[in-house]
């Protein structure tokens, strides 16, 4: 079915948003937000998130002083600079599936989850410690959701996002992890050619002008105006190597 056009939308983020803490209710959080700005979601939003926001809720730390090297880790920490820890935690998430970008990477992983991303999704918090991946995105895209209903009374979509380098050129991008309530992918249509299109990835990639990168603090936007197929499909639908 080809999608329905959008022919504008308007984003913004949530902010000043305030640091999550380990176990933090984010949708209660976002509300919180909500209220003190006095903005009001609408039906057909699209919230995007950060994944690390995500993870910090769902208390998906892990303290580098935990983690053993093995020889792999040190041997590819030695290439590409980073510490051997943060190099075996990319090992364990993504079965030891990777290359290097370059001879000194980045290390390009695919997570056992399926994605392939940029140090298999591993975020460092600091020098003592790093955070993974929510365990399952689409699934942490439907609870948010579903909390955001409840808490707001509007029908609302998720779309859970994370920072990813590309393996051909400098900088990073922003991919989309998990969704509920948009389908991932949509077709268009035009001139007698149809096209796929990773749909979450690229309301991901729109929210990502303006989510927070590194010291920005604003890890919820809002776009508004997008006309998609609701569909708690999930991104994991879209994946070629799903778990």
């Amino acid at each position: 079915m080809t999608a329905a056009p959008t022919f504008g939308f308007s984003a913004f983020a949530l902010e000043p948003f305030p640091e999550l803490q380990p176990g933090d209710d984010l949708a209660g959080t976002i509300t919180d937000v909500l209220a003190r700005t006095g903005t009001e979601l609408r039906d057909g939003d699209v919230v995007v998130v950060a994944s690390k926001a995500v993870s910090i809720a769902e208390k998906r730390y892990v303290d580098l002083a935990s983690v053993t090297p093995g020889p792999e880790a040190l041997e590819l920490s030695a290439k590409t600079g980073k510490p051997a820890e943060i190099v075996q935690l990319i090992l364990d998430a993504s079965g030891s599936n990777y290359f290097l970008a370059t001879e000194k990477g980045p290390i390009i992983a695919r997570h056992t989850l399926g994605y392939q991303l940029t140090s298999a999704g591993i975020d460092r918090a600091g020098t003592e410690g790093a955070w993974l991946l929510p365990v399952d995105p689409d699934a942490s895209a439907r609870a948010l959701r579903d909390a955001l209903i409840t808490y707001t009374g509007t029908t609302v979509a998720v779309v859970i996002a994370d920072s990813d380098g590309r393996a051909d050129r400098r900088g990073a991008t922003v991919i989309s992890i998990g969704a509920a309530g948009v389908a991932p992918l949509r077709t268009t249509e035009h001139g007698g050619k149809r096209q796929e299109e990773t749909f979450t990835d690229l309301i991901a990639a729109a929210a990502g002008i303006i989510l927070g990168q590194r010291g920005r603090g604003a890890p919820v936007a809002v776009l508004r105006g997008i006309a998609y197929e609701a569909s708690d499909e999930g991104v994991s639908a879209m994946l070629h190597h799903r778990p």
